[in-house]
């Protein structure tokens, strides 16, 4: 939940940057003059790839949140059963041990988007962000591509956790 609330104000923070940039940005516009108007052009800009790359980040992560619901409900999700420090943070030894077998998983059905979505989880606990990103981007691609019947697809996955 405290993710959450992070982003939903980091997202909100961020669209008010943009509202305030982009009257910035119509004000050099409106004073007319060759400059203003090409600068006014390039301050604009600004705001609106940031709104697209906010659009896509949010999509995102609904569509990896809605993935882990489904594996949820079907019983899929990973267990947590990495050691961790006094503090509380993950052992490296640890994340590499459950990265090592969910990478095996993945390789033995990489057409499985389950699969993938726990690999993403486990570079994610091995703090590896950009591989955790790509492997969940993975997993949403290969749910869009395959029809929705949990049962055939639940099957293959089940042995190699094993």
């Amino acid at each position: 939940m405290r993710a959450k609330i992070t982003y939903i104000v980091t997202a909100a923070v961020l669209v008010f940057y943009f509202v305030l940039v982009g009257s910035r940005g119509l004000m050099l516009i409106r004073h007319g003059t060759p400059v203003t108007v090409t600068f006014g052009i390039a301050v604009l800009i600004l705001p609106v790839i940031g709104v697209w790359f906010l659009w896509k980040n949010t999509q995102f992560v609904r569509r990896a949140n809605a993935l882990a619901a489904e594996l949820d409900a079907e019983g899929g999700l990973p267990v947590d059963e990495l050691a961790r420090t006094p503090s509380g943070r993950i052992d490296r030894d640890s994340a590499d041990a459950v990265f090592t077998k969910r990478r095996e998983e993945t390789e033995d059905a990489p057409g499985d988007w389950r699969t993938w979505f726990r690999l993403a989880v486990a570079y994610q606990d091995a703090r590896d962000t950009p591989r955790a990103r790509k492997a969940m981007q993975r997993a949403i691609a290969l749910h869009k591509s395959t029809p929705s019947a949990p049962s055939s697809q639940a099957a293959p996955s089940s042995p190699s956790g094993a």
